[in-house]
């Protein structure tokens, strides 16, 4: 069965809170919600947003029709049909700001901050969250793989391994994002406009008498697009031969072979051989594609081992982020709304680091105006003044006599309005414009927030306002 409408995609304690908001009256309060991540993927330096286009649609797309209202009435909550009827009414009528598609983010930052009545925040949660994390998480480790293949060609081939075909879907529009060069996966290469790759499987060899054979039929059906699987049977006493055999018959035709795929065996011995034997045979411009469990640790391993692959085909370990398959982001109220004003509330914990950071706020990109990079982010309140300040003071809110002074830099506040009353007024870049971003964002950090192994800490610091009613409410509620 397939189901386009989404509002149900939520857990059913978030209808169950509405439905308690309902009954006590308290559901048209307004309050703030913020979406982040405690703790960075893959022991990586940095995460890259994504997922905004999907929540953008999903937002704007909420509806309880009569399907939804007659499963709620299915439930043993046995709801109230006045309940019911104000779902049938519902709609987003609040604000919603967002880092944009392809920033480098990190830990404890606001990523998306819904501001709203209580009943419509409370909703976006489950699907919102979803969305990011799994979006988020892919983006970032194929931004690990395009780091240690900065000049190759990098394929997302991993649509049969995806948890489900939303997953293959989105997943390849967020490895696309973080520098990808095309996907296998041809609905996402309709929907998104990613370019499309393939070469054909092992099963097209075998399914002729000879590989020869199956090389020939291929090249004579794609002549202009003939990448050869060479390791079905022996890549270097069969494969490769077979594949320079195809090669040299297409250039007498006055065409060209294009690759070969190496999916199988020793990559880095087998490339250094098969470059080898193209070149003798003057085949000298056909690439060299891998694609056998790839990851960004396989990838810098066979380079430091000289591996002449020019292309790389990553499926499995990017697509469920294999070594880290979740991102763990959390949506966490912030400010509530009494007597017309919002005032600052905060989670406590015995995890420290799942205290919240209290308060509507902000968050800044401190740009050094002299050297053009970073030298924080910076969260304050939404009513703080941040940009041209004589002076900027940056401490760690952690080890807080750990601090600098900046005076000479630019705030660019990274949460950019999305949705104002319920209309969205935020129009949505297309891929190529958000891949551009993705790129120029690198310039803005010093190399040693970006390295793969051990990076520095960057820092995302508070606003002393921030940090002292944090310190305040920390005090208040466990004084008690």
């Amino acid at each position: 069965m397939c189901y386009d409408n989404l509002t149900l995609h939520t857990d059913k304690y978030q209808i169950n809170m509405m439905y308690a908001h309902w009954k006590n009256g308290t559901h048209n309060k307004r309050r703030v919600f913020e979406a982040y991540f405690r703790k960075l993927p893959f022991g990586n330096g940095f995460a890259v947003f994504a997922g905004l286009e999907r929540i953008v649609h999903y937002i704007n797309q909420l509806r309880f029709t009569d399907r939804e209202i007659a499963y709620l009435k299915q439930q043993e909550e046995n709801y109230d049909p006045g309940f019911l009827e104000e779902l049938r009414e519902f709609r987003f009528t609040g604000n919603l700001r967002s880092v944009k598609e392809g920033t480098l983010v990190f830990p404890n930052e606001p990523l998306i901050q819904v501001e709203a009545r209580v009943f419509e925040a409370q909703l976006l949660e489950t699907a919102l969250l979803n969305f990011m994390n799994y979006q988020t998480l892919i983006a970032t480790k194929a931004a690990r793989i395009r780091l240690v293949a900065p000049s190759e060609i990098l394929l997302e081939f991993g649509s049969r391994r995806a948890q489900e075909a939303d997953a293959a879907i989105w997943g390849a529009r967020a490895a696309y994002i973080a520098g990808f060069d095309a996907t296998s996966n041809m609905l996402a290469g309709m929907m998104f406009g990613i370019p499309t790759k393939g070469t054909h499987a092992h099963s097209w060899v075998q399914d002729h008498a000879t590989e020869l054979e199956a090389f020939e039929r291929f090249a004579e059906a794609l002549p202009d697009e003939v990448t050869l699987l060479v390791d079905t049977y022996d890549t270097l006493k069969s494969g490769i031969p077979n594949a320079i055999k195809i090669g040299k018959k297409l250039q007498t035709a006055g065409k060209k072979l294009q690759g070969i795929r190496i999916d199988s065996g020793d990559l880095a011995y087998l490339s250094i051989k098969a470059r080898e034997m193209l070149d003798k045979a003057g085949l000298k411009d056909v690439k060299i594609i891998s694609s056998h469990d790839l990851d960004e640790n396989v990838i810098l391993n066979l380079k430091a081992q000289g591996a002449k692959i020019d292309t790389w085909g990553v499926g499995t370990k990017l697509i469920t982020a294999a070594d880290d398959p979740a991102l763990g982001g959390v949506y966490k109220v912030v400010a509530k709304e009494e007597n017309g004003e919002y005032q600052p509330t905060i989670k406590i914990s015995g995890n420290p680091e799942k205290i919240t950071t209290p308060g509507y706020k902000s968050v800044y990109r401190i740009v050094n105006r002299n050297t053009g990079k970073s030298e924080g982010d910076y969260i304050a309140m939404v009513d703080e003044q941040v940009e041209d300040l004589p002076k900027l003071k940056l401490f760690d809110p952690i080890h807080t006599y750990m601090h600098k002074f900046v005076v000479d830099y630019d705030a660019i506040n990274l949460l950019e309005p999305v949705f104002v009353d319920g209309k969205q007024v935020y129009e949505l870049p297309n891929l190529d414009e958000i891949r551009s971003y993705h790129r120029s964002q690198y310039s803005l950090f010093w190399e040693e927030y970006l390295r793969k192994l051990n990076p520095e800490r960057y820092p995302v610091d508070l606003s002393q306002k921030v940090w002292d009613t944090k310190m305040d409410l920390i005090h208040y509620y466990t004084q008690k």
